[in-house]
């Protein structure tokens, strides 16, 4: 065994040292840019889908709200519409007749009020969440590819 051998510097090549750092940082330079490229990309969609729920939820708040304004207006129309009714009455007969009508037609009116609002949420709630269904699966995605 040769002792000069193990304690030599003779086999190491500075060229090839410096060689091996510039390929590292070379390799980690395009992979920083490659992430921030995506990150960037995943920031932008992130953007636009919020901007899109936003819209779609301003745009849902205005459907909701015109479905309770039009509930609110015809219980007004029949509330008046049965008072009127009522300062005809000639008879308790006529008086328990009208009053039983009038509770019987406000109560399917609700309840078909509460099914159309129902719907509407749903619809509005499906419509908001589909920009952000949409956008996971594409990361999802892309994910799986990579």
């Amino acid at each position: 065994m040769n002792t000069k051998d193990i304690f030599s510097f003779s086999s190491f090549d500075p060229s090839k040292m410096q060689e091996s750092f510039r390929d590292f940082a070379e390799k980690g330079a395009f992979q920083s840019k490659e992430a921030y490229a995506k990150m960037k990309s995943a920031t932008e969609e992130a953007t636009k889908t919020v901007e899109a729920t936003v819209q779609t939820a301003q745009a849902g708040t205005v459907e909701l709200g015109l479905k309770a304004i039009d509930a609110m207006r015809t219980n007004a129309d029949l509330s008046l519409s049965h008072m009127e009714a009522l300062l005809g009455v000639k008879s308790m007969a006529e008086l328990v007749e009208l009053q039983t009508a009038f509770i019987r037609k406000q109560a399917e009116v609700t309840i078909e009020q509460a099914k159309s609002i129902q719907e509407t949420a749903k619809k509005v709630a499906e419509t908001m969440t589909k920009p952000g269904k949409e956008a996971a699966e594409k990361v999802m995605s892309s994910l799986k590819v990579a």
